[in-house]
């Protein structure tokens, strides 16, 4: 079995292709097993990239063509869902003097395909689609990863980017309860749903980089702008919290969407005109949490397989790219030491990588969480605070210079990775890029 650092990345999402860009970089070996059939799929919904994630995709040299297809973030509105509308705010536009540049968002499908056409030759062959992983063996010489196509990939280590139903952490988790490493173990479904989500895209009937919030009480709908495309997030509250596992029939997105037929949007659109024309759709509950546990042995986890937010703040792809970031800066020092690392080197990597990270991530899971339940009114204080408290354009400034500047300032690099910076503004970066 192979003994050199080289990873197999399960997962070729965003943070999956993330990951190949990174570890090219680092000149460390890897494949990427994909479980479906193509690499572009035109499904899911928008993604957004902050201005640290867009200093890393800089890294990789895809800024110019990123910033050609996405449309940047300009204008914030909130309405009631009687069409009354109580903030009007350009705060998006504050973190671009901040920063040097706003949050800019993407239609998922176009910004995979920009990762993958963005990889060199020699790492596209590396990307394997149709590889349904069904095992992991992993012992003291490295790991062998079967598919259910009768493929096998050996290496020397896992890294397990394959959503938020993640089969390696599943994997995982069995080897390490096989392994008697029962104390405190995730339970097999670590995350829990209170919320529950449609999303669909559509051609922009509107202004690029408009962006709506049509509040009510447990129900919230949002509504983003483009460069081409625009979406909308319906979301409701469920009965009750679950750790299940839900699929919903097309008969259940229609009728959930008939619900909100009639909320606003924006001033002018309504969710049964942009519904009807829409070019993808899709649902799902929306789990909420960090695991507790995110490697055991050579496997670990990164991205929606180990921590998962609502998307209301838009922070779940930023997050999955700097643990990219940590773990390949991390992974590069340990490979100029020694390349043929063992198992209790790994894990203790792996150990430092989490430290590294679960603070940032505490932090923006509470603001997940926050604005997802103060834009459906979860109760009195978060109505209060949705519809009064926060509205004010000082109130929006004061946020937007301090919590949200400080949170954006800290985003890391890859250390090994030489670049100009394209982004300047008020605010410092902590962690400069080295040309």
């Amino acid at each position: 079995m192979e003994k050199s650092l080289k990873l197999i990345v399960v997962g070729g999402g965003p943070v999956g292709l993330t990951a190949a860009h990174a570890l090219h970089h680092a000149s460390i070996e890897f494949v990427v097993l994909e479980r479906r059939d193509a690499v572009i799929i035109d499904e899911g919904a928008s993604l957004v990239l902050g201005p640290q994630s867009l200093r890393i995709m800089h890294q990789f040299g895809l800024l110019d063509r990123l910033l050609e297809i996405g449309g940047e973030v300009r204008r914030n509105k909130a309405i009631t869902h009687d069409g009354k509308v109580f903030r009007d705010t350009f705060s998006p536009q504050g973190i671009r003097k901040n920063h040097g540049t706003a949050p800019v968002t993407f239609h998922r499908a176009e910004l995979i395909q920009v990762l993958y056409d963005g990889l060199p030759p020699a790492a596209k062959e590396r990307y394997f689609t149709g590889k349904d992983v069904v095992n992991i063996t992993s012992n003291d010489d490295g790991v062998e990863v079967a598919c259910a196509d009768g493929s096998v990939y050996s290496g020397a280590a896992v890294l397990g980017v394959d959503g938020v139903h993640s089969r390696t952490r599943r994997l995982m988790r069995k080897d390490a309860l096989g392994a008697n490493l029962k104390s405190g173990w995730d339970p097999e479904r670590p995350f829990t749903a209170t919320y529950k989500c449609l999303w669909c895209s559509f051609a922009r009937p509107s202004d690029t980089g408009e962006s709506y919030e049509t509040q009510s009480k447990d129900q919230s709908v949002m509504y983003l702008t483009g460069r081409e495309r625009a979406w909308i997030f319906l979301y409701e509250k469920l009965p009750q919290p679950t750790s299940e596992r839900t699929s919903y029939t097309k008969d259940d997105v229609d009728a959930f969407a008939a619900k909100f037929a009639e909320f606003p949007v924006t001033e002018d659109l309504k969710v049964k005109d942009v519904y009807a024309k829409r070019t993808s759709v899709g649902m799902a509950n929306l789990e909420e949490g960090i695991a507790g546990h995110w490697s055991c042995g050579r496997i670990v986890l990164a991205g929606d397989a180990c921590h998962k937010f609502t998307p209301n703040a838009g922070l779940g792809l930023n997050a999955g790219i700097q643990d990219v970031v940590v773990l390949c800066n991390l992974l590069h020092k340990a490979m100029k030491t020694s390349p043929a690392m063992d198992t209790a080197a790994f894990g203790q990597l792996f150990k430092e990588y989490r430290k590294l990270r679960v603070k940032d991530l505490k932090a923006q899971l509470r603001q997940s969480a926050y604005m997802t339940r103060m834009q459906a009114w979860a109760n009195g204080a978060y109505f209060v605070l949705a519809r009064y408290v926060t509205n004010p354009a000082v109130v929006q400034q004061v946020f937007i210079r301090t919590l949200v500047a400080n949170a954006i300032k800290q985003g890391l690099v890859l250390e090994y990775v030489p670049a100009s910076e394209p982004f300047q503004g008020k605010v410092k970066w902590v962690h400069p890029l080295k040309s």
